[in-house]
């Protein structure tokens, strides 16, 4: 089993280090290339009225074709990260993100090149493929919570706060792997010991 939270450092932070999706910054490398294809067009931009180059219709064409480029370097990459992740694992929590939030923030440019909502459906759609148990989970509160002690702390954490601290039992672990553990829980699911056994399946303790 494996629990997933999407941010815009990492697209997808794991409970399983080996899955983590980093951001692969398609649409950043290719900002050049968007660039000057944007000037060519500014330059030979027609007149109202008037019909368009041949060199406005090249430069359009190149834009066009670079982007439609980024949009398919995204999905490869979110296909087959989603087949590692339900090759190696039986059931997913997953949080149920909504892009909205991210786009009204001054991450909005980096969280649209992270193409979150597309990869989130691509692993769903591996999933139920696979006849993999995939959870939805409901993000509120998921970065307040404990993943050790479940309590919560009583504010709302800021972005740029990486390091989550519980406020109750003390633990400390990096923020996104502690939502990612909080998944787990709140799916109804706990990770297996190092014996692989569950706390409620481990074997009765045998008589001195």
């Amino acid at each position: 089993m494996i629990g997933i939270d999407w941010g815009v450092k990492e697209t997808a932070t794991t409970t399983s280090d080996p899955h983590d999706l980093p951001h692969p910054e398609h649409g950043k490398k290719a900002q050049a290339k968007l660039a000057r294809y944007d000037r060519m067009m500014a330059r030979r931009k027609p007149e109202k009225g008037h019909h368009a180059s041949n060199g406005y219709q090249r430069a359009k064409q190149g834009r066009a074709k670079a982007y439609k480029k980024v949009a398919r370097q995204r999905q490869d990459t979110a296909r087959k990260w989603a087949m590692r992740v339900v090759a190696d694992h039986d059931a997913l929590a997953v949080e149920d993100f909504r892009p909205k939030f991210l786009a009204k923030s001054t991450m909005a440019k980096k969280a649209a090149d992270a193409a979150i909502g597309a990869t989130k459906q691509a692993l769903i759609e591996m999933g139920r493929k696979h006849t993999r148990t995939v959870h939805l989970v409901h993000p509120a509160y998921t970065t307040m919570g404990c993943a050790q002690c479940g309590a919560r702390v009583k504010h709302a954490l800021p972005l740029g706060m990486r390091t989550y601290t519980c406020t109750a039992c003390g633990a400390e672990s990096p923020r996104d792997k502690n939502s990612a553990r909080v998944m787990l829980h709140r799916a109804g699911l706990h990770p297996a010991r190092v014996d692989r056994t569950r706390p409620s399946e481990a074997p009765p303790r045998e008589a001195a």
